[in-house]
């Protein structure tokens, strides 16, 4: 048990009803959850309001309600605070009960529209190659040394996030990579956090479902180097136009990492095939398992930031090389009638015009491309026919389908999507709903030789369909269909 008081630092509070020397015995914002003695922190989200559950979380034991206006009867014996921000109350709530725990580890936390749960997942192997404990934080999954827990967020709740870095400390990792949405950055969940170093690693059109403009989702991204101090350090994209911009009012060290700019730290692509890389890295070359331009770019970040937090460049080249692709990013198989399938996450524009080019760098032209891909329901809907016309000016066959439609009517999606696609693509395209039949047919069209590219789902094992998630698996349903196309 912590007592109220002690838990307050930090917190910007306008107003107090109530004693906050009592004892609590945890920090809850779903009401459903609350346990007696609890503080409820009262959360407007986009579908509720926490403010309209208080005396519900008063009726199943809560002490302490965090909110932001007084409801209109305080209930006696109940302590009331107000403060400006619940969001940012939370964040710093949750980080005073499990006594700060990014003070006593190095949390490096990853930004941008690609690349954040490669640079991030790849880390932590590079330093658990290194001999290191180290926690992962990703939309993948999140890990506590070798304990591997579900991750439901790419940057989870400040609750979450906390306790889960307090199991870190408890287990003796030394390092946390971290993957920081700017939906995390907006909501304050990473408000009360140390970072000892951040990177960021290009910006594109994403989320604008979200952010009302693009260079509103720029300015948040940015407030997170704005956050740094002057002990920990500040990695950015040089090629990328927004890169120099993410620097500007950080206390941080600055560091930059290019391929086509001057930098701290330069990469050159001396051979690009679908086994793997050949980089110059810093004047040493290093031959990598992963593909393509992007992953190029991933990879330096990731040297930057092993040599930055103390390991040599050397050993940390010699752990590059080593390095295995993480699930969902640029994952293949080759059948054996010779088909190659490849499934990525790429569900922004930028990031599927990155596959395809990579893609078309390694090809001999002899085969067909044949791209399945879809567009997520109630998200940016500026992004469909942009990215149908990427799939369709990019591949031999584009094959429009599902990928998660959530709460829309999947047909509209696709009908947005299919506004985008230039005349002179018409006849390259299909437009399949059903996305299992879609990669079927795909398979059905591929010739011994030819490449198929599964786009927009990646490493996720299911596919949402009106709230109800339903099993789903790009890797395996394609590896299926290959293997009874062979018999």
């Amino acid at each position: 048990m912590k007592r109220l008081k002690d838990i307050l630092y930090k917190v910007s509070i306008e107003a107090v009803h109530g004693t906050t020397d009592v004892a609590i015995s945890k920090i809850e914002f779903d009401s459903r959850k609350i346990e007696l003695d609890a503080v409820f922190v009262a959360i407007r989200g986009t579908l509720s309001d926490g403010h309209d559950y208080i005396e519900k979380a008063i009726a199943l034991g809560a002490r302490v309600i965090i909110c932001e206006a007084f409801p209109s009867e305080l209930t006696t014996g109940v302590t009331f605070i107000q403060v400006a921000d619940t969001n940012e109350a939370l964040a710093f709530l949750s980080a005073n009960f499990y006594e700060n725990p990014s003070s006593k580890i190095k949390l490096v936390g990853v930004t941008g529209t690609n690349g954040k749960t490669t640079i991030a997942s790849l880390l932590y192997q590079l330093f658990k190659k290194a001999g290191y404990k180290v926690g992962l934080l990703s939309t993948v999954k999140i890990m506590v040394d070798a304990d591997e827990f579900k991750a439901t967020h790419t940057t989870p709740d400040s609750l979450t996030l906390n306790y889960y870095l307090d199991q870190m400390i408890q287990e003796g990792c030394e390092f946390c990579f971290m993957e920081v949405s700017s939906h995390g950055i907006h909501q304050k969940r990473t408000a009360a956090l140390e970072f000892a170093g951040g990177v960021f690693t290009n910006l594109s059109h994403d989320h604008l479902d979200y952010h009302n403009t693009f260079a509103e989702y720029r300015d948040v991204k940015k407030t997170f180097f704005d956050q740094l101090t002057k002990t920990a350090f500040a990695i950015t994209n040089g090629d990328d136009k927004n890169g120099g911009i993410m620097l500007q009012n950080t206390k941080a060290k600055k560091i930059t990492y290019a391929l086509k700019s001057y930098a701290d730290y330069r990469a050159q692509i001396l051979e690009n095939q679908l086994s793997g890389l050949l980089l110059k890295i810093n004047e040493n070359e290093v031959w990598v398992k992963l593909i393509g331009s992007f992953n190029a770019y991933n990879l330096l970040a990731i040297f930057a930031v092993a040599v930055e937090l103390g390991i040599e460049k050397v050993e940390a080249l010699r752990l590059l090389s080593e390095l295995e692709s993480v699930s969902g990013r640029f994952q293949f198989i080759v059948s054996e009638t010779k088909i190659t399938a490849i499934v990525d996450y790429a569900h922004t524009p930028d990031a599927l015009e990155n596959v395809l080019q990579t893609i078309e760098d390694i090809r001999t032209k002899n085969e067909q491309l044949i791209t399945v891909v879809g567009c997520g329901g109630d998200r940016d809907t500026s992004k469909r026919p942009i990215m149908a016309d990427i799939a369709a000016s990019l591949s031999d066959k584009a094959i429009f389908t599902a990928d998660n439609p959530r709460t829309e009517d999947p047909e509209s999606i696709i009908q947005e999507m299919e506004k985008g696609v230039a005349p002179q693509h018409y006849k390259k395209t299909l437009s399949i709903l059903d996305r299992k039949q879609a990669i079927k047919t795909a398979c059905q069209l591929a010739n011994p030789n030819d490449i198929i590219l599964i786009a927009g789902k990646g490493h996720e094992t299911y596919q949402e369909i009106q709230g109800v998630r339903y099993d789903f698996d790009d890797l395996k349903i394609v590896t299926e269909l290959l293997q009874q196309l062979q018999k």
